[in-house]
């Protein structure tokens, strides 16, 4: 028995909602213009010294952790995606680029998950 092109038709308009809904709440999250993961791709300089403490920090990572350090809980959720996770980065030493960096602006004392910018 196949199903009624009502059906389909009404199947689709939920599909549809549903992933504008998705997209609405992604827009309106940690990072307003993007997702924590597709925001973690920008980041690929820092994936050494997001992982290792002892590496240098390039002045492209600085780049890119200056502009997302202007909204720290983008920065913040970036920094715990499940990109960053699948890259490898650990938190303990990634929340520690942005002093790395020597940024004035950074948010010292921002409450990122179990971590706090130093």
């Amino acid at each position: 028995m196949e199903p009624s092109p009502k059906y389909l038709c009404i199947a689709g308009l939920v599909l549809l909602l549903a992933a504008i809904a998705s997209h609405e709440a992604n827009a309106a999250g940690e990072c307003p213009r993007s997702t924590p993961d597709s925001e973690a791709m920008k980041l690929m300089p820092c994936a050494s010294a997001a992982q290792d403490p002892n590496a240098a920090v390039s002045s492209s990572c600085c780049t890119q952790v200056q502009k997302l350090g202007q909204n720290p809980k983008c920065l913040c959720a970036v920094l715990l995606s499940n990109m960053a996770k699948a890259a490898g980065v650990k938190p303990e030493i990634a929340i520690t680029i942005p002093k790395h960096c020597n940024l004035e602006n950074r948010p010292i004392g921002y409450k990122c998950g179990a971590y706090t910018m130093p």
